[in-house]
């Protein structure tokens, strides 16, 4: 059994303009001790999706239907007691922006002391010394001093770290990292990452990483997920994504990527803007977008089909050229 199991998952924003449909259909499963992205352009639904698993949703969200467990459990429906339990024990989250994660009038020891005495039997004492363990786990130096400060005499580089400790306190089953490299610089999202994959290893936990960065998925992932106006147009493992993407929106993404073999080439970029998902059109999301789209792509969504083992697209052009694995895995 797998550890989460989210099945055709819809989540909406309703607002005075209309119903904004953010996620639409996802299904995913994620087993112990592996990392699973999830990649898409802003907008995608990405972080709505971990939202919604978590039940973190603004006042306007709502889940519509779908299925999320946890090791067999079912969350939505389950009421704020079970969630209160789930969050920051079973689930833990690190979200978007360090710089402002973190409230500012709070001492770093104060913050990360909070998750401890709220989900376990620890002492204010012991809650400290766990504190401090963390602060060390995640390579901060002078963790006792640095438990009296206040966040804005860290960097941003240590804030994420002091996010990843709080994330971790609790030795959680799964880590979701909401763009855990947004605004740090280059060197600094290379020692993060490095990070979070020696401790996913050392502490054996699954984690979801949402991203928009391809590099950081190739590097960190087990399995990825290619999402688009809130649906999932691929999914497979890195290598199936990387050298036999499926879906031309994967593509694009691919061939949008810089490298050092563009050898002064123009980058790539995918054209147009993304869909309005208060008016979602009838077939293919992307094809207002896509260079290679048919007829059918503006008159009928393609639904999943199975390119080979665990890989899927829902793309009709893989249809037309008869990369379609028959039988089970099909939809």
């Amino acid at each position: 059994m797998s550890l989460l199991e989210v099945n055709d998952l819809h989540t909406s924003f309703f607002t005075d303009a209309g119903e904004v449909k953010a996620v639409n259909g996802v299904s995913f499963s994620l087993e112990k001790g592996k990392v699973l992205g999830i990649v898409g352009e802003s907008g995608s639904g990405k972080s709505v999706t971990a939202y919604s698993v978590m039940q973190i949703l603004a006042g306007a969200g709502k889940i519509v239907s779908g299925s999320v467990k946890l090791n067999g459990q079912e969350l939505v429906g389950a009421g704020e007691k079970v969630m209160k339990d789930v969050r920051g024990n079973r689930i833990s989250i690190i979200f978007q922006d360090p710089m402002t994660s973190l409230n500012p009038t709070y001492t770093i020891g104060r913050q990360l002391m909070e998750g401890i005495l709220l989900h376990t039997g620890r002492t204010k004492k012991q809650a400290w010394d766990r504190a401090v363990e963390m602060l060390k786990l995640v390579n901060v130096n002078e963790p006792e001093k640095r438990m009296k400060q206040y966040p804005y005499e860290f960097s941003g580089g240590m804030r994420q770290r002091v996010m990843i400790a709080m994330a971790l306190a609790c030795e959680p089953d799964i880590l979701i990292a909401d763009e855990p490299t947004t605004a740090l610089d280059v060197t600094i999202q290379a020692q993060i990452l490095e990070l979070m994959k020696n401790l996913q290893e050392e502490l054996g936990m699954a984690i979801i990483m949402i991203t928009h960065d391809l590099g950081v998925v190739a590097q960190m992932c087990d399995e990825i997920i290619v999402m688009y106006a809130g649906s999932v147009c691929e999914q497979g493992t890195a290598e199936d994504i990387f050298y036999s993407p499926c879906h031309e929106y994967t593509k694009g993404l691919l061939r949008s990527i810089p490298t050092t073999s563009n050898d002064g080439e123009r980058l790539q970029p995918i054209t147009g803007t993304p869909i309005d998902l208060l008016n979602m059109p009838k077939g293919c999301p992307f094809a207002p977008r896509c260079d290679n789209a048919m007829k059918i792509c503006l008159r009928e969504r393609a639904q999943r089909k199975n390119i080979d083992g665990g890989h899927y697209a829902a793309c009709w052009i893989n249809e037309r050229d008869g990369k379609v694995k028959g039988g089970e895995g099909s939809e």
